[in-house]
């Protein structure tokens, strides 16, 4: 079975899209073309298997006014910038076009911003797939038709008001039949126009409606009620594919932070970071570093910025005055790369305080990590409760209502909470973390969803 994989020039998309080409192609009998823009054909391939089974194919993006020439990722631009991908990507249907029909693969499964896809599938006899990075969860709440309501037959934009509350037949079981009025706010961005562009909401309505078949990053022991609910919006199948457990690690852990470290006891250091394309406020950043210090405890506080700014200065002006000198040989604030996995892994780290991003999460579970999230937009929001509340692992860092405010306390208590186990405590962290570690359990995820694609394509 011939597979084709079509993500959005994120790398949070790109990569739970390598996970489930690596986990394809692991099972046998099937192989994997990866489209993705030229400039990202390097980092994809060193994300996949190097036996020939799955294969990157280049797109080359026309040009798009207000787009920085060669920026192909939204790791090379601001906010606006990633709007001006999605019409890039639009730009790229003849070239894709012309590949699946040279190519003819079996099912083709795309992401979010490219709804027209599945009418490129259908014309060449191919299965069409609407694959969402995201929780079930998310969708759940944000993206089924039940959220967009009618006024005089014509779809409206929903209001604060109206996204602070879950749509029409959500579970009633949730912990989120309503949300604080600062991530009801956030959500509006879903439903906002870019560039007289369709909206994100649009945009994923149009892949649901023209799928073949719904997929999902999840399973039904972590958020089964959430997938019988959008199960019910739809009249089509809903498949899963796992959560997709990011690999170990290769190599070894830099030397510079080796030493650091591991001059501290097992398990007694605190690791903050945000991914690369999570951004917190100066304001923020400063409550965070204060409320690490204010833990007692080491700590290593990654820190990146956009790319338009200064690192180096953003940083500076995200540390208190005096704070370099009180947390001098037990504190560490770094901007860049560094070895995630690796430090979660190492033994001398105790705690991941992180922005609930869904793979991360994993990463910090996986690695037996205690766990302080402090989710900042969008999908991070669901994921964090949904890991505290229902699946019972995390601490959530307390935040104002209206607009989300957290200081320095907050973190403390957070941390501290982690520490003492509070929340679900030892033994449900340890639970979910044998079943993303069971290879089998999570094989056999991948060996339904690829049953379920046969039959599809039969």
């Amino acid at each position: 079975m011939h597979v084709a994989l079509f993500p959005f020039l994120a790398f949070g998309h790109i990569s739970p899209f390598a996970q489930l080409a690596r986990s394809l192609v692991a099972v046998g009998g099937v192989r994997v073309t990866f489209l993705s823009a030229a400039a990202n054909v390097a980092r994809v391939e060193a994300m996949l298997p190097a036996d020939g089974t799955a294969v990157v194919a280049a797109l080359h993006l026309p040009r798009v006014p207000g787009l920085p020439v060669g920026a192909e990722s939204t790791a090379e631009v601001d906010a606006d910038g990633a709007e001006l991908l999605k019409l890039a990507l639009d730009g790229t249907r003849p070239q894709v076009e012309a590949l699946l029909a040279r190519l003819r693969p079996d099912v083709v499964l795309f992401d979010f911003a490219t709804p027209w896809v599945a009418d490129v599938a259908r014309q060449l006899g191919a299965r069409a797939a609407h694959f969402s990075v995201f929780t079930a969860v998310t969708s759940a709440y944000l993206t089924v038709p039940a959220r967009r309501r009618l006024h005089h037959g014509a779809a409206s934009c929903p209001t604060v008001d109206d996204l602070a509350t879950a749509p029409v037949g959500f579970p009633p079981s949730s912990s989120l039949a309503t949300v604080p009025t600062y991530q009801a706010a956030d959500f509006t961005y879903m439903f906002t126009s870019f560039h007289g562009m369709p909206s994100a909401y649009d945009r994923v309505a149009a892949c649901d409606k023209a799928s073949d078949v719904l997929v999902f990053k999840t399973c039904a022991e972590m958020e089964g009620p959430y997938i019988e609910y959008i199960a019910t919006q739809y009249d089509k199948p809903i498949l899963v594919t796992g959560p997709l457990v990011p690999e170990p690690p290769h190599g070894e852990l830099e030397e510079r932070w080796a030493t650091w470290l591991s001059s501290f006891p097992d398990n007694a250091v605190v690791f903050a970071s945000f991914g690369s394309e999570t951004f917190l406020p100066t304001a923020a950043a400063t409550e965070l570093l204060l409320g690490l210090e204010a833990t007692g405890r080491p700590f290593v506080a990654v820190l990146n910025f956009p790319r338009s700014v200064d690192a180096e200065a953003e940083l500076k002006k995200c540390m208190a005055p005096g704070f370099e000198e009180r947390v001098k040989g037990r504190g560490v604030v770094h901007s860049g790369w560094v070895q995630q996995q690796h430090i979660l892994r190492h033994r001398s780290v105790g705690c991941y305080v992180n922005h609930a991003g869904f793979s991360s999460v994993v990463e910090g579970l996986v690695a037996g990590c205690r766990l302080v999230l402090l989710p900042m937009k969008s999908d991070q929001f669901f994921n964090a409760a949904l890991l505290a509340r229902e699946l019972r692992v995390g601490t959530e860092v307390a935040r104002r209502d209206g607009d989300g405010w957290f200081g320095h306390d907050a973190v403390r208590d957070a941390v501290n909470a982690a520490f003492a186990g509070a929340g679900g405590g030892d033994d449900d962290e340890r639970k979910w973390r044998e079943f993303l570690t069971d290879d089998a359990v999570q094989r056999r995820f991948v060996e339904e969803f690829v049953r379920e694609l046969r039959k599809l394509v039969l």
